[in-house]
């Protein structure tokens, strides 16, 4: 017999509404994918570390928020509870803001004057003590980091005046002002470069119109900004009486050569007088001793001088005289390697360009290949010092 057949009501065959197919799925939460929201913060609550940041900004760290007129504004120059050192009066106590882990070995230079210049008076009578080494340490945790000084306006037009004006050679200027003879170098050239600059742009406003509004308004260099920013940071001075010129940075430091940097191993007898120059010799034949590769090896022998009982006016005497011997000898150098150059060197002219050719040898590259006066810049020779199997001891003394 035939199975009877059930109806179905229509409602049961129908879709489900959205609603009913919504309520089955859980609820999606909204989710902050930002990585500097924490939970806290979302939840309208701040982490301790927020509110010991904003905590410090606005109490200890209040002060730091502006520069202080005519002296830098370090964290070190503040104690704990934001207290400004210098100006209430009171020494720094002993140990404060001391790291018990870290060992400075210049600890004892922290309360002595970072240098002496020409506002000393002015900071005594507005209530400043000089700047002292702890005064210049930007980073409390980092004790062996000191702001270093940049050359005052004073200075750098003194250094101009005395190379491009007076004619004196950058060894000079160096000895006298206590300034490296690569920093005097940069100051000629930038100071050079902003004169054109200058000349450049007078001979332009007489014809541009912006231009003139510009020089009259005295925009023509950024002073305002170069003002502010000098008066933020340690500068080094200028002594118009030159009695006593501050120390800038050291100018007698020895360069490292690269012929130094491997190791070496040289057996040597107790009876020998083993020299620097003898050190010399074992790291490269043609290698001066430290004495002479110094920027100012004459300041050794002025020195020796004022030992050998000579007064004052004879070593500057004799040291000038060393330093004009020194510039001859080098003015000869140079004209010599130009003659050699020039009769080396053969010119074709073109209709454009002039083409040189040098005369060049394959056999001037030495023996290993190392010789700086070869053609060609040669690499591929690194230094055995390290390598296995090196016979690093020599097998002979010389006496």
């Amino acid at each position: 017999m035939p199975r009877p057949q059930h109806q179905v009501p229509l409602a049961f065959l129908s879709r489900p509404s959205t609603s009913t197919y919504s309520a089955s799925l859980p609820q999606c939460v909204s989710r902050d994918f930002s990585s500097g929201t924490t939970l806290s913060a979302r939840n309208g609550r701040m982490s301790m570390a927020r509110r010991t940041m904003f905590r410090w900004l606005e109490g200890p760290g209040k002060q730091l928020k502006y520069a202080r007129p005519g002296t830098t504004n370090y964290l070190g120059a503040y104690d704990k509870s934001g207290r400004f050192v210098r100006g209430s009066g009171s020494g720094r106590q002993n140990g404060e803001d001391e790291d018990a882990d870290v060992e400075d070995e210049d600890a004892d230079q922290d309360n002595e004057p970072a240098s002496l210049d020409n506002d000393t008076s002015k900071k005594i009578k507005s209530g400043l003590a000089p700047e002292t080494q702890e005064d210049l340490r930007p980073f409390p945790l980092n004790r062996f980091f000191r702001s270093e000084p940049v050359l005052s306006e004073e200075l750098r037009h003194e250094i101009f005046r005395r190379v491009i004006e007076k004619n004196q050679s950058a060894r000079e200027v160096s000895i006298a002002l206590n300034v490296e003879m690569a920093r005097v170098g940069a100051v000629v050239r930038l100071m050079t470069v902003e004169q054109d600059w200058i000349r450049h742009n007078t001979v332009m406003c007489l014809t541009t119109a912006n231009i003139v509004h510009l020089l009259l308004q005295g925009k023509e260099l950024a002073r305002p900004y170069q003002a502010a920013v000098l008066s933020m940071v340690p500068t080094t001075p200028f002594d118009p009486k030159g009695l006593r010129q501050p120390r800038h940075e050291s100018i007698n430091d020895l360069p490292v050569h690269p012929a130094t940097q491997i190791q070496i191993f040289h057996p040597t007898s107790e009876s020998r007088q083993f020299t620097r120059v003898d050190a010399g010799k074992v790291f490269h034949p043609s290698l001066m001793p430290a004495d002479e590769r110094i920027p100012h090896p004459e300041m050794i022998e002025a020195i020796k001088d004022r030992m050998n009982g000579m007064n004052v006016r004879e070593v500057k005497e004799a040291q000038q005289a060393r330093i004009d011997a020194m510039a001859q000898k080098r003015r000869d150098a140079e004209a010599k390697k130009a003659e050699q150059l020039a009769r080396s060197t053969t010119v074709v002219e073109g209709k454009r360009w002039d083409f040189k050719f040098v005369d060049c040898k394959v056999d001037a590259t030495g023996k290993e290949g190392r010789s700086p006066s070869g053609v060609g810049w040669r690499y591929g020779f690194p230094h055995e010092d390290r390598k296995k199997g090196q016979i690093k001891i020599q097998t002979k003394v010389e006496y």
